[in-house]
């Protein structure tokens, strides 16, 4: 049965430059090759809803139509992929703003909480672009649909991995309630106080979930588990674990 907006489908992918650089992937073995392996990723495959935007725009359209198992590749353009390159994030500043004063194009700075990276260097003044890195670039993805998850513990499961990084959670579903188990230590993870309420509304919206719990559940073993505080994402919603390179994330 082709894939169709809605499905629940296990993702393996990697995303290319023009020159064939690997800037991300779900591959663990070629992320360590290509020196951009994240300790804090999961590898193996994502859980993506399709048309849910869970990945880019360029890649999620592509999906539609294809069927389980099928391998290809789709060469996106920038305004689907990562967006253009905004002239208005090009600034133009004093060397002194710059703690390091070996200042050179490709350095990585930070200025008034923003990270960028400098493109010129004139006398004492730097231009700086706060741009993503990957914005204005086409780029190639090539992946895999490995399958479409058909049961409701699946879909949790997976929803949990993609949004908080954690795949061992004790789950329950029956009659459109989910009851998801917590540790109490993540009462005080930020980024699963984000994430929950976004895995609930995805649920709510795909899975036809009337209900979902949040039970707190105390064990030695299970508090011994839990994850060091994530570091808060810029955005005011979570946003999915996808993008497994150290920097950029998709």
């Amino acid at each position: 049965m082709a894939i169709q907006k809605g499905d629940f489908i296990k993702l393996n992918y990697t995303g290319k430059f023009e020159d064939g650089r690997v800037f991300d992937t779900t591959d663990e073995e070629l992320a360590k090759k290509e020196d951009i392996f994240n300790p804090r990723g999961l590898y193996g495959g994502d859980v993506v809803i399709v048309g849910a935007g869970h990945t880019i725009e360029g890649l999620d359209e592509d999906l539609e139509g294809k069927e389980v198992g099928y391998s290809g590749s789709v060469v996106i353009s920038p305004e689907k992929a990562f967006g253009p390159s905004n002239p208005k994030l090009v600034e133009t500043v004093s060397i002194t703003k710059l703690k390091d004063r070996n200042v050179h194009p490709g350095l990585a700075v930070e200025i008034d909480g923003k990270r960028g990276v400098v493109s010129r260097v004139i006398g004492r003044r730097v231009t700086v672009d706060f741009n993503s890195p990957l914005a204005g670039k086409t780029v190639t993805y090539e992946y895999t649909i490995e399958k479409v998850l058909e049961t409701d513990i699946e879909k949790i499961q997976g929803l949990l991995a993609l949004y908080t990084g954690l795949r061992d959670l004790e789950i329950e579903a029956a009659d459109g309630v989910a009851k998801i188990y917590t540790p109490t230590a993540l009462t005080f993870n930020q980024r699963w106080l984000m994430a929950k309420n976004r895995v609930s509304s995805e649920l709510f919206k795909y899975s036809g979930f009337k209900e979902v719990q949040f039970i707190e559940k105390v064990t030695a073993e299970s508090e011994a588990q839990v994850p060091a505080e994530a570091e808060p994402e810029p955005e005011a919603e979570a946003e999915p674990e996808s993008g497994k390179s150290s920097e950029p994330e998709v």
